[in-house]
């Protein structure tokens, strides 16, 4: 069996839906933060699927240029919940009604 262009986004899809199902349903801040992680990688594998079926290499150029930004959102967002964490002790986002306190 052949792993065509509709399996990648079938996969890329549930990934998608998976995160997006973590974004709104969970309360954590950190499992928040994976899900878009999640949705992130999903968009890796439509770009890759595509340029991979196009038979052309821009697609693969858009993926280390999401790495990218992925790599940078990782750093940034979990250095600012840490700090959020040392200052209130709760990454809970229904904790964190306000930043200024």
């Amino acid at each position: 069996m052949e792993v065509g262009l509709t399996h990648y986004l079938i996969l890329a899809g549930a990934l998608f839906l998976t995160g997006t199902a973590g974004v709104l349903t969970r309360r954590n801040s950190l499992i928040m933060f994976m899900s878009v992680e999640i949705m992130l990688s999903s968009v890796n594998i439509v770009f890759a699927a595509y340029s991979r079926a196009s038979g052309d290499l821009s697609g693969h150029v858009f993926v280390l240029m999401n790495f990218a930004v992925a790599a940078a959102e990782a750093a940034i967002g979990l250095a600012i919940l840490v700090e959020i964490f040392r200052l209130r002790r709760s990454v809970n986002v229904d904790d964190l009604n306000s930043l200024m306190e």
